[in-house]
């Protein structure tokens, strides 16, 4: 079996494959500072809450944007797991080509996004990714990585508003029923989220057209991604775990 760790900014995920198939998915917060030690016993206690045994990992890969927290994690996986972690890195057998300035500035959720996409749906291909930032990335038929976006996530500007403004309350994330609202909760949540649905839209209308690409499927992942096109008109796929199914090819490309 094999292991997959996406650490993001907010949120880490894990998830175990057996073949093909996703058996086991985990999801918790990107913690800050923790031990080896820590790390490896959290990880191995969410095997021996589960019905999958740990002895039964054959194999792990792991794509980080959070450097602080690598030495503990891979060094508790070595600890606990006795398994060298495979690290996702732009020197990766990836099957695409990375046409930017500076590759190796690229983050590693964006390439195994794109992997995936490439590998599964094949391109021309978008890859929207909301997360702590949403990530708009293009791959075109010849498996060229060939332009992205990048903007402030949902989380990141509902934060923003209630540390800078200080009557503005937190609130749920959501989509109201209607544009027309009459209440402080109701309004952060039509331009929270309305705003981003707007810039979605208007993002994937210039990238189609700007590259001459109008028929270019558009994927979309991450948490808040249902939030985004709740009636499936905006998306031609949401694929919540497309991380996780990159990594398992990033690791048969390269093990």
């Amino acid at each position: 079996m094999l292991l997959v760790i996406d650490v993001g900014n907010t949120n880490y995920v894990l998830g175990v494959y057996h073949k093909d198939r996703l058996i086991k998915c985990w999801r918790m917060a990107t913690a800050g500072v923790r031990t080896a030690d820590e790390t490896g016993i959290f990880i191995h206690s969410l095997f021996d809450n589960s019905d999958v045994k740990a002895s039964s990992i054959e194999a792990v890969i792991i794509s980080s944007v959070v450097p602080d927290i690598m030495y503990s994690l891979t060094q508790g996986i070595r600890k606990y797991f006795g398994i060298e972690p495979m690290l996702v890195s732009v020197g990766m057998k990836t099957g695409i080509s990375i046409r930017r300035d500076n590759p190796k500035a690229v983050g590693a959720d964006r390439i195994v996004n794109l992997v995936a996409a490439n590998e599964i749906y094949g391109g021309p291909a978008m890859v929207i990714d909301y997360g702590t930032a949403n990530t708009f990335d293009v791959i075109n038929e010849k498996s060229e990585f060939i332009t992205g976006l990048i903007t402030p996530g949902i989380s990141i500007c509902a934060d923003a508003l209630t540390q800078r403004a200080a009557q503005l309350p937190k609130i749920e994330i959501k989509k109201p029923r209607s544009i027309i609202v009459k209440n402080t909760v109701g309004s952060i949540q039509a331009g929270l989220v309305l705003g981003h649905i707007g810039q979605t839209k208007y993002i994937i209308s210039r990238l189609k057209e700007e590259l001459n690409l109008p028929e270019m499927k558009v994927i979309a992942t991450g948490g808040l991604a249902r939030i985004i096109d709740p009636d499936k008109k905006i998306f031609d796929v949401l694929d919540p775990v497309l991380t996780l199914k990159g990594l398992k090819i990033l690791y048969h490309k390269n093990k």
